[in-house]
């Protein structure tokens, strides 16, 4: 009898342990699911936040004036110097450094971007300045006139890779006069993404 307890036993634990092998095997693959899952949930708050950093990169706007108080005669300059617009009246994206006068692209795309310029200029000193494209001119602005306040402004749609930056440049030689009318300002923003 003590043998056929013994079979009987042996039988027995035989059929828990299939058992417990088919539940781990059971867990395992319930624990692969769940891996699964929880790869393609990282994996799609990923693409959301991608989506979400490229709505906000493709919200850019800013414009710019040349003085943030006061008035004050600019230049003239030895050498050409970039300008820097320190009444930052609007900057959606912060793409626009206020301290360097630089735009920085921070998504390829279109962008269109406008200057506008002005001084009490006189016949040594005219009014200029030029779109600059990292280092390329891009379209220039020249007013000159004997006497009074002579104004000139320009503006042009660039395709820019991300980094590319975008600034106004004063020509050497040159004046511009602004005050808290802020008529010397710098405008850009992001047509379309590409």
């Amino acid at each position: 009898m003590e043998i056929a307890e013994m079979t009987a036993s042996l039988a027995a634990q035989k059929v828990e342990m299939r058992q417990l092998q088919k539940d781990n095997e059971a867990q395992a693959e319930k624990l692969k699911e769940l891996d699964k899952l929880k790869t393609e949930q990282d994996k799609q708050k990923t693409e959301v936040d991608n989506v979400k950093q490229q709505l906000q990169a493709r919200q850019v706007a800013f414009s710019a004036a040349l003085l943030a108080e006061g008035s004050k005669m600019v230049g003239p300059f030895r050498r050409d110097t970039t300008l820097v617009f320190k009444y930052v009246a609007t900057n959606i994206g912060r793409a626009y450094n206020s301290n360097s006068g630089i735009f920085t692209a921070p998504v390829r795309g279109a962008y269109h971007f406008e200057f506008y310029i002005g001084g009490y200029v006189d016949n040594h000193h005219p009014t200029a300045a030029v779109l600059v494209k990292n280092q390329d001119h891009v379209f220039s602005a020249y007013a000159k006139q004997t006497s009074y306040y002579a104004s000139t402004s320009n503006g042009a749609t660039l395709i820019l890779e991300v980094g590319d930056h975008v600034f106004v440049r004063m020509y050497a030689n040159t004046k511009m006069y602004d005050d808290h009318n802020r008529y010397c300002t710098f405008s850009g923003h992001l047509l379309f993404a590409m």
